[in-house]
């Protein structure tokens, strides 16, 4: 009976084990003071501290060259085992920035467990960049700058970009998102950010919009192409976290709120790309394979009708044997009960005998 239940046993250990994985990588921070769960899963380093009665996280203060990183300690893999399934991951997060941060800012970065998240560089976004290249740390940086915009006076742009590997493959864009004046940043108006990653499409897509419209776009800002199977091994371990630095601003950036969570796909959505010269050969040879199809719809019906007149034919026997063994049954008295019942009925045929012998002999002896 063990022996029997054990695939089953395993099948829900391993079900509710990656559940169990699922879970420990997700989360929701909204509050930064008194809740148990921030401080044991959530790690602050630099100049990062709790503002605003525990409502929000300064990672700069006011000075001048100054960063704070805020990282999730629990690791994650985004590729896992040796078929290097790809996992897709969701995150959003509320946030201010100074009105002219130049190429300081916020990243949203997912770095190798390797990383030394304590140090810092004077480097955009606290991260220095040569040194990542010598180690070959390949990571993702989704980063958030703005800039003044001269055109238009007191107008402040704010850009997106995307850096993927130690190679830095950058991609930039323009949010269109415009503060009324850099009064408006200074005094904390808050932006929301949504970064997708999807290991189906195997595309990175952001998404910001203003947090007073509290509305995820539905069109992204950016989108860009990354393999995570290309850039990290199977199973390789890897953090996310909230970067910043403002050498060149003395307004601090600011978290409100944070999330994030780990998707497993199954295997049968991951798919690559169509090819555009598959389809063109496929259009090319269409007469045949209108025929080759004729071909296979004849050989189906032959098969299913074959299929049918056995499966009648095996119903009809078993319909028989059945009625046979349980239709045709007749009532059968047990042998001992039969013997019993004889055995019976021939003493009561030699009582009676015996009675009428007694009576004659009887009478013939009063006759006498």
């Amino acid at each position: 009976m063990a022996a029997f239940h054990l695939p089953s046993f395993l099948f829900f250990f391993l079900f509710f084990k990656s559940i169990d994985s699922l879970s420990s990588s997700s989360f929701s921070l909204s509050g930064f003071r008194g809740d148990p769960q921030f401080e044991l899963n959530v790690a602050l380093y630099g100049d990062v501290a709790v503002v605003d009665g525990g409502s929000a996280l300064r990672l700069t203060t006011p000075a001048t060259s100054s960063a704070g990183r805020i990282v999730y300690k629990k690791p994650m893999r985004l590729v896992r085992g040796k078929s290097r399934r790809l996992m897709s991951f969701s995150t959003d997060f509320s946030f201010s920035l100074s009105p002219n941060s130049g190429e300081d800012g916020l990243g949203f970065v997912v770095v190798p467990s390797s990383f030394n998240v304590s140090a810092f560089d004077n480097g955009p976004f606290g991260l220095n960049s040569e040194s990542e290249k010598k180690q070959k740390l390949n990571m993702i940086v989704v980063k958030f700058t703005t800039s003044s915009d001269a055109k238009n006076g007191d107008l402040v742009r704010i850009l997106v970009g995307i850096d993927v590997g130690h190679k830095r493959n950058t991609s930039f864009a323009d949010s269109g998102i415009f503060s009324n004046s850099s009064s408006a940043l200074i005094r904390g108006q808050n932006l929301h950010a949504w970064i997708n990653y999807e290991a189906g499409s195997r595309q990175l897509e952001v998404r910001l919009a203003e947090n007073t419209l509290n509305k995820k776009p539905s069109v992204a800002l950016l989108s860009f192409p990354i393999d995570i199977s290309q850039i990290w091994s199977e199973d390789e371990e890897l953090l996310v976290g909230l970067s910043s630095s403002n050498r060149n601003s003395s307004q601090p950036c600011l978290v409100y709120s944070w999330r994030f969570k780990l998707k497993n796909i199954p295997n049968w959505m991951h798919s690559e790309p169509l090819d555009p010269k598959s389809i063109a050969i496929s259009k090319e040879s269409e007469p045949q394979n209108v025929v080759k199809e004729g071909n296979n719809c004849f050989m189906r019906v032959v098969a299913a009708m074959i299929f049918g007149t056995g499966c009648g034919a095996l119903t009809a026997f078993v319909a028989l044997y059945l009625w046979t063994i349980f239709g045709n049954r007749r009532p059968v008295v047990p042998e001992e009960l039969a013997v019993q019942q004889m055995d019976v009925v021939k003493y009561k045929k030699v009582v009676v005998l015996d009675k009428a012998m007694e009576d004659n002999n009887g009478k013939k002896e009063v006759d006498v």
